[in-house]
């Protein structure tokens, strides 16, 4: 097994997506984020994953422009960019799909997916038609089956809510995604609805970091996973080089497998 895993050379640019290089985050004394460094190429998914606390989800953070990092470099498209806010990340092709979806509960499926973006007639009021049809058209090609655009989204499955937030990023022309926990809560059936998704979205070219508690989620899904331990990254390896158990151990203990070389283990740290 090797801990740093370069991404496959078939079908992707040499240039990542997105590279964050030695990321730190503190919240005061704290060390959430020490010295990280992650990169995503189109068409792939990176999972991120680590215990309660590791620093996953706060280095996503950073990504998002929900808490910009206290040092380090995030470059998108090969760019040093100064991600300072979520209207910035969203202005650069980044979306966040939250564990809460943040859908307006009341409102249709196109509506959601327009929230605070609506489009409006030259009357000055809702274009309604023009909303469902262009959430039609994008819906049509991540979930074809999918029916709900005229009820309101409490009325939905949670495999079809996830499909309305994941719709609502694709429309607007999300090159990278950031996924929180998309299948916590759902059933079979819809797990493996949005784990269609996910695999459509990597078929179109987008980048996801996938965060998860589901190790059958991260292995099944994703081209390389990216395990944090106590704010660090223990390292990045790819499933079909690990077990499911080595992957565990990373997550739970910090440490690799016993067959790992020396040299494997100083490229840790």
């Amino acid at each position: 097994m090797t801990t740093e895993e370069a991404p496959r050379a078939t079908g992707q640019t040499r240039t990542p997506i997105v590279e964050m290089r030695d990321i730190k985050v503190a919240f005061g004394g704290v060390h959430a984020v020490e010295d990280v460094s992650v990169d995503l190429h189109p068409g792939e998914v990176v999972g991120l994953v680590g215990g309660n606390g590791a620093g996953k989800s706060t280095l996503m953070r950073s990504l998002s422009g929900a808490h910009p990092p206290d040092s380090g470099q995030i470059l998108v498209n090969g760019e040093v960019r100064e991600i300072r806010s979520p209207t910035i990340a969203q202005s650069l092709g980044i979306e966040t799909i939250y564990q809460t979806l943040a859908l307006a509960e009341n409102q249709t499926a196109p509506a959601n997916m327009f929230l605070g973006r609506e489009l409006m007639t030259r009357w000055g009021s809702l274009d309604d038609g023009s909303m469902e049809a262009a959430a039609r058209d994008v819906m049509g090609r991540l979930n074809p089956h999918f029916e709900g655009f005229r009820q309101p989204v409490h009325e939905l499955s949670g495999g079809q809510r996830q499909a309305v937030a994941i719709a609502r990023a694709v429309h607007f022309d999300a090159k990278i995604m950031i996924m929180d926990e998309p299948t916590a809560a759902l059933g079979p059936a819809e797990t493996a609805q949005v784990r269609d998704l996910i695999r459509q979205l990597r078929e179109e070219g987008i980048g996801i970091f996938l965060i998860s508690h589901d190790i059958h989620d991260v292995y099944d899904l994703s081209d390389r996973i990216t395990v944090m331990y106590k704010a660090r990254k223990v390292g990045t390896v790819r499933p079909e080089n690990v077990t499911k158990d080595d992957v565990e151990r990373l997550i739970i203990m910090g440490t690799v497998p016993e067959d790992v070389s020396v040299e494997e283990r100083e490229a840790l740290h």
